[in-house]
């Protein structure tokens, strides 16, 4: 057995019933031209009797009394492809409505820990003659991040290709870690006390310049709103796509990133519901946004290795220009901290933004205290080139992302080729009227167009 890593093992902890620690997404696919009936029949039939599974989709957790409590990665060899890999078929009319409610009733069901946790659900039946992929695997084994890449590493850019494989399919293999032992552990704390102890002094000369002219943004500062509550187990999905050219022509506009971009866009919608629901908070809303310190080269080894930045939103400007340009502001501040720093101290500096979420289970700490952040909004990177799957073209990534106590709306998007994909994921019994969120994004791209003309 491999022990597990306490960055991994964590998102076991925190598991129960209203909290799955999933990470999901739905893929859109265009048939190839003169595909018959049973494509993806054949496709998935193909898959489940021929793969042989990569050595991470075969680790199951265990807790073996010598551990100490300590989780530990077993291996399953003897893996039932049929109940990891599914197929299903949407009900009449075949709508994105119909998947997206089988998406939802999915990604809030528990995975199961006498198995690896995955799962992979193939999906028939849109009235345009697409197909559906959605996949979901334990936080523990993989981040958001990671699993696009090894979603789209499966892809090709020719279209007559029909080899290519499934995520979870073996292939040329890579040197394996060493299994982690106990004394690892109190070394890693040792080098980790002494990374924080170098952190570089650029980098606290700006932490203290931000913070005394207020402008940097603190973890607690967040108001307290209809979206950091209690949560429940049951999930909602709302997913839609936008052209990045819209997106790009405010970039060069406004003279900020693509991501200053979707975080505004985000902000509006946020501001507009939130009216809506007429649950507005005085005190600009905080987003959490993650950065990745992971190389696609060490996708494979699993795990998470994300770093944090606390963005202001400015849900209480109306302007929406003044809103992109205060967003930009806030994320040069943030990035300015990680600046010159290695990934350990990265990880240590985001671990202090996102620590207060730690307390969530304590009863009483999201009722009666400030939320850390409002939500996290995530941005991550997708194919950059037209890609297929067995003829299929990708036509749509939509990530689906976890939920907990206190945080009650996810917002996540992969940006690919001509298109940002929407994947936005609310707690069924807290964010009501989920999918008015799609229309509120709709208008803020509209009202930046617009603004910064």
């Amino acid at each position: 057995m491999q022990m597990m890593p306490v960055t991994d093992s964590m998102f076991l902890l925190m598991e129960s019933r209203e909290h799955p620690m999933h990470v999901g997404g739905l893929q859109l696919f265009k048939k190839p031209e003169g595909a018959g009936e049973d494509y993806v029949h054949t496709i998935y039939r193909n898959l489940i009797d021929s793969a042989e599974v990569r050595p991470l989709f075969k680790k199951r957790p265990a807790a073996p009394v010598n551990s100490l409590g300590q989780w530990m990665w077993s291996t399953d060899n003897q893996l039932d492809l049929d109940y990891h890999v599914r197929r299903s078929a949407l009900p009449n009319p075949g709508r994105i409505r119909e998947l997206l409610e089988l998406t939802s009733r999915w990604h809030g069901s528990l995975l199961d820990r006498h198995r690896p946790l995955w799962e992979t659900h193939f999906v028939e039946g849109l009235s345009d003659g697409r197909f559906a992929i959605y996949t979901k695997v334990h936080h523990a084994v993989l981040d958001g991040i990671s699993a696009l890449r090894h979603m789209t590493n499966t892809l090709s850019e020719d279209p007559t290709a029909r080899d290519c494989p499934a995520p979870w399919e073996l292939r040329a293999a890579r040197p394996k870690s060493a299994g982690l032992n106990p004394l690892s552990f109190a070394r890693s704390a040792g080098r980790a006390l002494g990374e924080f102890a170098a952190f570089p002094p650029t980098a606290l000369r700006a932490a203290n310049q931000a913070f005394r002219e207020q402008r940097l943004t603190l973890p607690l500062q967040a108001p307290k709103t209809m979206l950091n509550v209690p949560i429940g187990g049951a999930r909602r999905f709302a997913a839609q796509s936008w052209p990045l050219e819209s997106f790009r022509k405010i970039k060069k506009s406004a003279g900020t990133t693509l991501n200053d971009v979707v975080l505004a866009m985000c902000a509006g919608a946020l501001r507009d519901y939130l009216i809506e629901q007429r649950a507005l908070p005085d005190a600009p809303l905080t987003a959490m946004v993650p950065a990745t310190l992971r190389t696609p080269a060490a996708a494979e080894e699993g795990g998470n290795s994300i770093g944090a930045i606390l963005c202001n939103l400015a849900t209480n400007e109306p302007d929406p220009a003044r809103r992109l340009e205060t967003i930009k502001n806030s994320m040069a501040d943030g990035k300015k901290l990680f600046e010159g720093l290695s990934p350990v101290q990265v990880m240590l500096l985001s671990a202090m933004n996102v620590a207060p979420l730690g307390l969530s289970p304590v009863p009483g700490m999201v009722n009666y205290t400030r939320p850390p952040f409002n939500l996290v909004i995530s941005n991550v990177p997708g194919p950059r080139t037209t890609t297929y799957w067995n003829g299929a073209e990708l036509d749509g990534v939509y990530p689906a992302s976890l939920l907990m106590d206190g945080q009650a709306l996810n917002i996540t998007l992969t940006t690919r080729v001509d298109s940002v994909d929407f994947g936005i994921v609310g707690c069924r019994q807290s964010i009501p009227h989920l999918q008015r969120m799609l229309l509120h994004l709709d208008t803020a791209l509209t009202e930046l167009e617009f603004a910064t003309r």
